[in-house]
């Protein structure tokens, strides 16, 4: 049996507790009437590094029945073949019994036993014939450590799916206010010039049509669709501050070509519902705030481009006479 180790000092304890041992464990051991716990109860008290706080459960029935309605921090199983066969019964606590680590206590050596307790889900093999108190101590509260890092990682991952899940949501609620706004913009035009939608623009109507809730391809060349592409992931990464030059000759081409601003905010949402599926679980907040950005310096670039487009219409710019002429007749 395992013969108890006592700390030589209280700076000794003082310094474990330091090192990462915990102030208190509460700890249930599984055992059998042929090896009770009074001898482990013995040698926790003995080691002042860690009070460890220890009940016992006599067979398996009745410490399945401890874990079902009791919380510990660890469960300690002693090993004894024929009489309790503790890799046995871990494969039954793993099934849901209970959420606390399991570190396994028997007479054979570490090396022949760790393998097939680690396979089954137990956290630590103990030969009580040559472990000492202080190193048991140390390997249920690493245990105990280890299982709180896992559970706390694991409540992470979750909240980080749920806040990416929400984000994605966000971004297709906002991406679906935005086309319908478009085709709001699209219907008053067709009103107001009292057409059919498919004689406006056939290929567009009939897009509309099969596309459904995703923004319909504008009518646009695909040169531009794919440089507008390029533009928005390059301004997702690097922001504004490099690519001012190429947003005003946007501009300049947008304003050239005729494009309204419906029909280039339509290329942007198209463009930017490719890039937020290509995410897949990737964060959509930071790519929605930069794209937010684009279309705004975009359409500042557009409607500066048509107003200097208004005012050469509207004031043609006059014809100066050539020096030593007034315009007068010339005699």
């Amino acid at each position: 049996m395992m013969t108890p180790v006592l700390t030589r000092s209280g700076a000794t304890a003082a310094a474990a507790f330091d090192a990462g041992l915990p102030d208190r464990m509460r700890v249930l051991y599984i055992t059998t009437t042929q090896r009770t716990g009074d001898w482990l109860a013995k040698a926790f008290a003995a080691d002042s590094a860690s009070r460890v706080v220890l009940e016992e459960a006599v067979g398996s029935m009745a410490g399945l029945a401890r874990l079902r309605d009791e919380i510990f921090d660890a469960v300690l199983v002693s090993h004894q073949p024929g009489e309790l066969d503790a890799l046995e019964l871990i494969e039954g606590y793993r099934t849901g019994v209970a959420d606390a680590p399991i570190v396994v206590l028997g007479t054979e050596s570490e090396q022949e036993m760790s393998v097939f307790c680690y396979e089954l889900g137990a956290d630590a093999y103990v030969c009580i014939n040559t472990a000492t108190t202080r190193n048991l101590i140390w390997v249920v509260a690493r245990a105990v450590q280890r299982h709180r890092l896992l559970r706390d990682n694991a409540r992470l991952q979750q909240a980080q799916q749920r806040r990416l899940q929400q984000e994605h949501e966000e971004a297709n609620q906002l991406l679906g206010q935005q086309r319908a706004m478009i085709e709001d913009l699209e219907l008053l035009q067709q009103r107001s010039s009292a057409v059919p939608a498919e004689k406006l623009c056939p290929r567009r109507a009939k897009r509309g049509k099969a596309a459904g809730a995703t923004c319909r391809r504008p009518d646009l060349p695909d040169e531009l669709i794919a440089h507008y592409r390029e533009l928005l992931r390059t301004y997702v990464i690097m922001g504004s501050g490099n690519l001012a030059c190429e947003l005003n000759q946007l501009g300049e081409l947008l304003t050239g070509a005729g494009v309204s601003p419906r029909e280039t905010m339509q290329l942007h949402l198209y463009v930017l519902e490719e890039l937020v599926q290509g995410l897949g679980a990737r964060s959509t907040r930071h790519v929605m705030t930069r794209a937010d950005l684009l279309v705004l310096e975009i359409m500042i670039h557009l409607g500066e481009g048509y107003r200097a487009r208004y005012r050469e219409r509207a004031e043609p710019s006059l014809q100066k006479h050539l020096p030593g002429f007034d315009g007068g007749n010339v005699s």
